[in-house]
């Protein structure tokens, strides 16, 4: 069995799974206070597989939502995946929030995963199904609302349509909506760019199956921007 962890946003979500196929999943709004709620919430997807000692005990890997996203929700969920994976000696494969987002619209062929970063800038992700061949296009970039239009161009010339925007698309603005729109592009509806730790599940399993598992020690998050915290100047 797996247990997945997705803490890089408002809404949080962690899963049980056996081979990637999802056993019991919990999602829930846990605002910026991620950490105080994971522990709780990990101990009770556990207890509603089974008996939760028993499944801990019997837990092989443990996936985890890398980000982009708050850098106290990357750090609260990479903590946990790594703590448990020490003390329970156990594999570690990471996975970014906009595959998770993306990968629920695998069988739409061509799907855009986008999340605001700041008040001017984006970051999104391009992949492309179908299931048995799912892929990204290119690596997640960051960028204003001309490059993130330029990027949808380019996929959409070389998969010769356009596809699914995920993630956050209400949060595009009038004139870039419209752009998108224009070019043929679909926005997913909100009740399909909930991230949920059930797909991350199923991700984390197909690259265990690729030999992509790694030591906790190992694992990175994928900010796309420095954080804001940090050394400050000295005056």
């Amino acid at each position: 069995m797996e247990l997945s962890i997705d803490t890089v946003g408002e809404q949080s979500s962690v899963a049980v799974s056996d081979r990637g196929r999802m056993l019991t999943e919990i999602s829930w709004e846990s605002g910026r206070r991620h950490t105080p709620s994971l522990t709780p919430m990990i101990d009770l997807v556990c207890r509603q597989t089974g008996n939760a000692a028993i499944v801990k005990q019997e837990l092989d890997a443990v996936f985890v939502d890398i980000g982009p996203g708050a850098y106290g929700g990357i750090r609260s969920g990479m903590a946990a995946a790594a703590g448990l994976a020490v003390a329970l000696d156990l594999q570690c494969v990471g996975v970014g929030r906009l595959e998770i987002e993306a990968f629920q619209h695998a069988s739409s062929g061509l799907a855009a995963a986008i999340h605001r970063a700041s008040r001017n800038t984006w970051a999104w992700q391009i992949f492309w199904g179908p299931l048995d061949r799912w892929r990204e296009l290119e690596p997640a970039r960051t960028g204003g609302d001309f490059e993130l239009q330029r990027a949808l161009a380019d996929a959409k010339r070389f998969c010769g349509r356009a596809g699914v925007i995920c993630g956050e698309p209400e949060r595009l603005d009038e004139e870039t909506a419209s752009a998108v729109d224009d070019a043929g592009w679909l926005c997913s509806p909100p009740s399909l760019n909930a991230r949920r730790a059930g797909v991350l599940a199923e991700l984390g399993w197909r690259r265990l199956e690729d030999g992509q598992g790694v030591p906790p020690a190992a694992l990175e998050p994928l900010y796309l921007r420095e954080p804001a915290i940090g050394p400050q100047p000295q005056p």
